[in-house]
């Protein structure tokens, strides 16, 4: 598992199943597998549970941290988010959908990533949008 291996998160806070795609430095793709048991949905709209937007986004971060903490100078860094740039919600993700993620850089310096970030659920656009990281010592 490719993202374990650079990402520090685990569970419950891992929202990342399994990375489908990496080009170093460039693109990740990857999908969570939305079950019906998370813990979130006893919660959000019990009703008609609907995955929260801001957990879509943590996975779409997660996704773009991938790409910043394999690069040489993010060694012994964190990748932490610090902007959110012109995010769009299209539809929203019901249980047991599988949402795919996909992250490409935009900007990359010793310090600082910018990744431009899509997820979908069956090829449909869910959200977009652009992330911002700093990387701080660990």
């Amino acid at each position: 598992m490719i993202y374990k291996k650079y990402y520090p998160h685990r569970y419950p806070f891992l929202f990342i199943d399994r990375v489908i795609d990496f080009i170093p430095e460039k693109k990740a793709i990857a999908e969570k597998f939305v079950s019906e048991n998370e813990n979130y949905f006893q919660g959000h709209f019990p009703n008609k549970p609907i995955m929260p937007g801001v957990l879509i986004i943590e996975a779409m971060a997660q996704t773009g941290g991938i790409i910043i903490l394999s690069m040489e100078f993010s060694k012994n860094k964190l990748a932490v988010l610090a902007g959110l740039n012109n995010f769009k919600f299209r539809n929203i993700v019901l249980p047991n959908q599988t949402l795919k993620m996909i992250a490409e850089t935009l900007s990359i310096r010793k310090n600082f990533g910018k990744i431009n970030t899509c997820a979908y659920v069956d090829n449909k656009l869910v959200c977009e949008g652009e992330i911002l990281f700093a990387l701080i010592d660990k």
